[in-house]
């Protein structure tokens, strides 16, 4: 626990993940599922399991380059997170919010003065509700050069010269899309001081133990020791999008994430009340059972347990994260290949009796 607001320059005490457990007969229920699938070459990636903060099951099926067959995969492999990135994205505003720096009634133009768009608060790039356009659409139209990086600041320039139609008016109804979350990683730059990348190793990554996550900057470095696959199983070209941040970006291990997951146990990152705040649905016009609050999208049962998870997919890799708070239970699912395509959350569930 800790008191907030906290300076950005505090220091963290690190999440101590508990040992792990074996239930053998779950155990092996687990790894069946995951062998078969990798078998029959629909899977290729890592997998953890875990009950009330301890791991049942941990394993990796296959290479980090599948044709290749090198780098052999681990536990501690980092896959690119594609949208599972988001409720990183919206734990670190948060942050900024519990430390003072922000709220997030705030409007964008208190941190873009520039941003062509009124009357759009943090909130509502944070549930979805911003009507802004689809950045993945109108950057095809308007950014020329394909063989040319695209950034965060090259989408936010093209939106204040060709101000792309939104699609509706602020807090009018839910619409997923992808540019308010990289419209969040602009503003914990602006309000922070540091790029997004420095944040988010500085503030949760180094703190929470993730030792293998990192957020990916193109041109800047490596690719990463794994790859994305289409449904051939050939390796997906590095695409010029993959400058932008925020709304995907981060590579993280299923350890990393466990301890993310951790993180809200244990208060590290975020004060409770925030967090339940984050964990809300925010839409009345969606079903219970599919709803979005702030970075997370919420599945309320009819007994009022939630289900707060988040998947993703993005060249060649998707994405499932799953956490269950009423029976501290989580589910990480990291998958580098398309064969197959998305795999059944219910199914995942179900390994757990759940």
């Amino acid at each position: 626990m800790y008191s907030v607001p906290r300076p950005m320059t505090a220091g963290f005490e690190p999440v101590v993940v508990p040992e792990e457990v074996v239930d053998d007969a779950i155990a092996k229920k687990i790894e069946r599922y995951f062998q078969r699938k990798y078998d029959r070459r629909v899977f290729n990636g890592a997998v953890l399991f875990a009950e009330k903060g301890k791991v049942i099951y941990k394993g990796a099926f296959g290479h980090g380059d599948i044709r290749g067959k090198r780098d052999p995969l681990t536990t501690n492999s980092p896959f690119q997170l594609a949208s599972v990135t988001k409720p990183m994205t919206a734990t670190a505003v948060l942050m900024l919010q519990d430390w003072g720096y922000l709220s997030v009634e705030d409007s964008i133009q208190k941190f873009i003065p520039n941003f062509p768009y009124k009357g759009v608060t943090v909130k509502h790039l944070l549930t979805q509700k911003s009507g802004l356009p689809e950045y993945l659409y109108f950057s095809d139209v308007h950014w020329k050069d394909w063989h040319k990086t695209i950034t965060n600041d090259d989408v936010l320039c093209l939106m204040e010269i060709h101000e792309p139609n939104r699609y509706y008016r602020p807090n009018y109804r839910y619409n997923y899309v992808n540019t308010n979350y990289i419209v969040l990683a602009s503003i914990i730059e602006k309000v922070s001081g540091v790029t997004y990348n420095k944040f988010m190793e500085k503030y949760i990554f180094e703190p929470l133990g993730m030792d293998d996550a990192f957020v990916y900057q193109k041109d800047a470095e490596s690719l990463p020791t794994t790859l994305g696959h289409d449904k051939r199983r050939r390796k997906i070209a590095d695409s010029h999008y993959n400058g932008v941040v925020g709304d995907k970006g981060i590579y993280a291990s299923v350890e990393d994430l466990f301890r993310f997951d951790q993180s809200f146990y244990d208060n590290a990152l975020i004060c409770p009340e925030t967090a339940e705040s984050a964990f809300a649905p925010a839409h009345r016009r969606l079903h219970a059972h599919d709803n979005y609050g702030m970075g997370w999208r919420i599945n309320t049962q009819r007994n009022g347990n939630k289900i707060i998870h988040h998947s993703g997919w993005w060249k060649g890799y998707t994405s499932y994260f799953i956490r269950m708070p009423y029976s501290e239970k989580t589910i990480i699912v990291l998958n580098n290949c398309l064969r197959g395509g998305f795999m059944s959350t219910k199914e995942f569930r179900a390994l757990l009796d759940e």
